[in-house]
């Protein structure tokens, strides 16, 4: 097997935007339209076909096995594989790379990606390989973010659903009690400040990134959480003030790091953030993360509902990723079948198990949910309480692609002082409904 992962340094341009790549798309080798497989499939022809994903060296030697039994499968095709260490990596990757023509032929995305780039023409229609890639299998509520104008452009990796991870060791040592499941979030804020009191040795009681919570904690005041079922932003500035405002008092207080810490744990892998090297008791994160945090949390690791103050979870039940096929490879029967193999068949799925989520196909579920470690099964099963309670969210509409960054800049912004947790609020309300007004 090929082992080509591209380094970030010979990428130009790390800020441009999707928008302005995309434009050069119908200029470029890769092909501005649609791709059209004509029936003519050649299952002798010899292909190279590349693959990029995010993710940490796990998922890297996961993906290698699976890989590897694919090549075997399909001894004409070599998969070329290019992994990126955080999803911003991929995305920043993926903008340069659809304009310069040398996008890969399948990758991963999240978010409002598939949205942004199904949109922009960037993605194949999965209707154009049925024959290659089945979906009947998927619930409808499991394709919504993936498809624009009814037309699907990509499938789940499987599901998860956002909680709070708790290192049961650290709240020993503190003597502090465990969450069950019914916290206010004053409840929250007093146990991280006490744990960061207690527990010494630098430890702290959360680990935040803001990405992670944020839309759980709009959901509990916004019945459709920060958009609605239009694609416009749905929560208004008090809100977010209120969540920033809580920010400030946990740092004030000590539940939170130096903001300088903060910071630079933004977009970090799970076992390089605070809580995944035993260095806080707790944080945010999707279910089927449990494993990777588990390391060096001590392998003592609960995970319960998001604390509330109201009567809404505010939890919804969501596609981790997706697996897309640019709409520009010269083998679109032999992509989909490379997502076939890593979603659909059966032995790959004992290899991939819940590291990209629970699958939603049942068949799949089926192979994996016998095969998962303790963790696995814990997410499973906290998965399933999130159906029981937890809220159905919109689809995140393509203009949101900067919600991630725009949340983390206004969180730097109040953080250290530059703008009030009001004038930051009003400014993320701005600059979202502007850009989901030129989506």
């Amino acid at each position: 097997m090929t082992r080509n992962a591209r380094t970030l340094a010979t990428r130009v341009a790390m800020g441009t935007t999707l928008a302005a790549t995309l434009a050069l798309v119908g200029c470029s080798g890769t092909g501005g339209g649609e791709a059209t497989p004509t029936g003519g499939f050649d299952p002798d022809e010899k292909v190279e076909l590349h693959i990029a994903w995010w993710g940490n060296d796990e998922r890297a030697a996961i993906m290698a096995e699976a890989i590897d039994m694919f090549e075997d499968e399909y001894p004409n095709i070599t998969v070329v594989e290019e992994p990126v260490g955080a999803p911003d990596d991929l995305f920043n990757r993926l903008a340069t790379d659809f304009a310069s023509g040398t996008a890969p032929d399948v990758f991963a995305l999240g978010g409002a990606k598939p949205q942004e780039y199904g949109a922009a023409g960037a993605l194949l229609d999965l209707a154009t390989v049925k024959d290659q890639l089945p979906t009947d299998a998927y619930p409808d509520f499991t394709l919504t973010n993936a498809t624009v104008d009814d037309k699907l452009y990509g499938l789940p990796t499987g599901g998860n659903a956002i909680g709070l991870l708790v290192n049961k060791a650290i709240f020993e040592k503190a003597g502090v009690d465990l969450p069950d499941g019914t916290w206010t979030w004053d409840d929250f804020v007093d146990a991280a400040n006490e744990i960061s009191a207690k527990a010494g040795d630098g430890v702290v009681g959360l680990d935040l990134r803001i990405q992670d919570i944020l839309g759980t904690y709009v959901a509990q005041y916004v019945d459709t959480g920060i958009y609605d079922w239009d694609g416009e932003l749905a929560v208004d500035a008090d809100t977010i003030q209120d969540w920033y405002e809580m920010e400030q008092q946990l740092v004030a207080d000590g539940g939170l790091p130096d903001p300088s810490v903060i910071v630079e744990h933004w977009n970090v892998t799970p076992d390089q953030t605070l809580f995944g090297t035993g260095k806080a008791a707790m944080t945010f994160s999707y279910s089927n993360q449990i494993g990777s945090y588990q390391g060096g949390a001590g392998g003592d690791v609960e995970i319960v509902t998001p604390p509330t103050s109201t009567k809404t979870s505010g939890v919804a039940v969501l596609p981790s990723q997706f697996w897309s096929i640019a709409s520009g490879t010269k083998h679109p029967e032999a992509s989909a079948l490379l997502v076939d193999w890593l979603l659909n068949q059966p032995e790959p799925a004992k290899v991939i198990l819940a590291n990209r989520g629970l699958p939603f196909n049942p068949d799949t579920l089926a192979v994996v949910k016998p095969l998962l470690a303790p963790a696995d099964t814990q997410a499973a099963e906290y998965l399933q309480s999130v159906l029981d309670v937890g809220v159905v969210a919109p689809p995140q509409p393509s203009g949101g692609a900067i919600l991630n960054e725009l949340s983390q800049r206004i969180e730097s912004d109040i953080l250290f002082g530059n703008t009030s947790a009001a004038d930051g609020a009003q400014q993320w309300v701005d600059e979202l409904s502007a850009s989901l007004a030129n989506d």
